[in-house]
């Protein structure tokens, strides 16, 4: 297994639609290690192929719900279905979004508050359930990642303006950023969290 580099905003593969899975095999699953072993190295709750540089349709995740499905695993070919997603203004202190691939920042998106997954697990089985809360709002930022998006990509008038700023002061309209965890420091700040411990 190996710790593998995320890829960060302006990367051709984060803005184009990732192909499906058809296959699972030795190369997919020793992929499927390395994601494992990367999402555990990012500190964070999601990890799409597409962040690692692999344009395919399957992300995995670590995020304890209460809706019954395995607090890891990953999810290959989702197809969402949404429930409303309300027009207010998204709240910047319980609503903020962060992504790997845009490493450092948060944004306020307004997400659907439960959503229907189905899909493949890594066995290649169909799974199908339900997802609330944050854990739906987890489903969704990491299917958007296999649509060629980024959250930021939905961000409202206000939220674009800003990120957009960051974009342009971080250099991140072309390719070739990339930040590899567990080497390079946390933008997130786990880092210093870990010494606090």
């Amino acid at each position: 297994m190996a710790i593998l580099p995320i890829v960060i905003h302006g990367n051709p593969v984060l803005h184009r639609p990732a192909a499906p899975v058809t296959t699972i095999d030795d190369n997919l699953r020793k992929l499927m290690a390395d994601m494992d072993e990367t999402l555990d190295a990012s500190h964070g709750v999601g990890l799409a192929a597409p962040q690692v540089g692999v344009g395919l349709r399957m992300f995995n995740y670590k995020y304890p719900n209460d809706d019954g499905v395995p607090e890891r695993g990953f999810i290959l070919n989702p197809v969402l279905t949404l429930g409303k997603i309300s027009s207010a203004d998204p709240d910047p202190n319980t609503e903020e979004e962060g992504c790997l691939s845009f490493p450092g920042y948060g944004f306020p998106l307004k997400r659907a508050d439960w959503v229907t997954v189905s899909a493949l697990n890594e066995k290649g089985e169909p799974i199908s359930f339900e997802a609330t809360g944050w854990f739906a709002r987890v489903m969704q930022h990491e299917t958007d990642h296999l649509d060629g998006k980024l959250y930021v990509n939905r961000l409202n008038k206000k939220w674009t303006a800003k990120s957009k700023k960051v974009i342009k002061r971080e250099g991140w309209t072309v390719e070739g950023n990339s930040w590899l965890p567990g080497t390079d420091p946390d933008p997130f700040g786990h880092d210093q969290l870990d010494d606090e411990n």
